[in-house]
């Protein structure tokens, strides 16, 4: 028993308790406050940045996890102006949903958002992630507990500490702000096991440490495992358009979860689409995995596995299979997709709503990237991730998912006959 990690739990609830008294108007100087600690901290954010860069090297670290650990002014800049963003976005807490109504029995019923309480974000080598999740969960009320990867330590302390202190000097409750600092492993099996003080997990990494998270976890989690998106290109589909648009869904950021690792072809349009698609990869350097179907027409692809189509490549590799119409392309994206974003290029509306109604994934596209999964892309701001389930949140999470709900009864001394 780590005992940090019991009194880090106490103090975020005993938070949580302060936080709905928060006016959006305070909650918005706080976080005002906080852009503007990080502003005049930047040799802090900096020097401790340098601290985990020169750890990293040390330890061999890929150049592409380094980049993803640095901090520089421009990406200083970004975490300043997306705390400001979100202090300009509405406040969804204590909003109606739906009506107000009065029943039958004279009682007069509304629901309303209200924050969900205690909320631990477990993330990787990010430390941009430490300014993301603590400003959503204060805009919605919301306690926070944060553990970054021990890669970012030192620059995950600094921001958190600069933060809580700008807050703290605008009105946040204390300890509404917290990073466990310790880098033992046990501590994140012990914080997701606090059913009685953290209401919510989200894990955002790699697939990893999302399943870790979730098989040690008695708290609900908020997740995705992977990204594999799916575009459908149909029979009556604009060949031309398709080509810079599947160009984009894998070629802008290929590690993205929504990032496209699967083309699916409709058989009347295969002989002429997939050299086109073979001559995009020849371009951009993607390694092409086609099923024989598409073998048979450039012998050049490498055949496919059956596991392959459930992967998430994260680089320049892309799937092709020929499918026989919309029905099958349907079925191949439900039995191997990850439910996430899935797209079809078609002209003819029918098979658009078809796709739309039958795809079981939380954003379905029609003529359209599916690199568009993203809370600011929605006009939501920022978000902490991509949700696949389907029960509390599903898609980007924004800050109306950072919220639930309760219902606000009103009597007169009223008494069940």
């Amino acid at each position: 028993m780590l005992p940090e990690i019991s009194l880090i739990a106490d103090n975020a609830r005993a938070a949580s308790r302060e936080m709905p008294a928060l006016s959006t108007a305070q909650k918005n100087r706080i976080l005002l406050a906080m852009a503007d600690a990080l502003e005049a901290s930047r040799k802090k954010l900096l020097d401790a940045n340098a601290l985990d860069l020169a750890a990293g090297r040390d330890a061999g670290l890929t150049p592409a996890l380094l980049d993803r650990l640095t901090l520089n002014d421009s990406r200083i800049n970004s975490m300043i102006a997306g705390i400001r963003h979100v202090a300009s976005l509405p406040d969804p807490v204590g909003q109606r949903i739906g009506k107000k109504q009065t029943l039958p029995n004279g009682l007069t019923l509304e629901k309303r958002r209200v924050p969900i309480g205690v909320i631990a974000i477990i993330y990787e080598a990010r430390p941009n992630v430490t300014a993301d999740a603590a400003v959503l969960c204060i805009k919605t009320s919301n306690a926070v507990i944060l553990r970054g990867g021990k890669e970012a330590l030192h620059s995950n302390r600094a921001i958190a500490e600069v933060m809580a202190a700008g807050g703290i000097s605008a009105g946040l409750p204390r300890n509404a702000l917290q990073l466990i600092q310790t880098t033992d492993r046990a501590a994140v099996g012990e914080l997701v096991k606090m059913d009685d003080r953290v209401d919510l997990v989200i894990p955002r990494g790699g697939e990893s440490l999302i399943r870790a998270v979730v098989e040690q976890s008695r708290v609900p989690v908020l997740k995705h495992y992977k990204g594999v998106c799916h575009i459908f290109v149909n029979k009556d589909a604009d060949l031309d358009r398709a080509i810079p648009l599947i160009e984009n869904a894998k070629c802008q950021r290929p590690a993205v979860c929504n990032a496209v690792e699967t083309i699916l072809v409709h058989k009347a349009v295969a002989e002429k689409f997939i050299p086109m698609l073979r001559d995009l990869a020849q371009r951009r350097n993607i390694q092409i995995r086609a099923d024989k179907s598409a073998c048979k027409i450039i012998p050049a692809f490498t055949l496919a596995s059956e596991l392959d189509w459930f992967n998430e490549y994260g680089d320049l590799t892309l799937n092709v299979k020929v499918v026989a119409n919309l029905n099958a392309a349907i079925d191949h994206i439900n039995h191997y997709g990850s439910h996430h974003s899935d797209a079809i290029l078609t002209e003819k509306s029918g098979d658009a709503k078809r796709f739309l109604q039958n795809v079981d994934s939380a954003a379905v596209y029609v003529n359209a990237s599916t690199r568009f999964t993203d809370g600011g892309e929605f006009g939501m701001g920022a978000e902490m991730g991509i949700s696949t389930d389907k029960f509390h949140a599903r898609g980007p999470v924004g800050l109306e998912e950072l919220t639930t709900y309760k219902y606000l009864v009103r009597g007169d001394y009223a008494t069940r006959k």
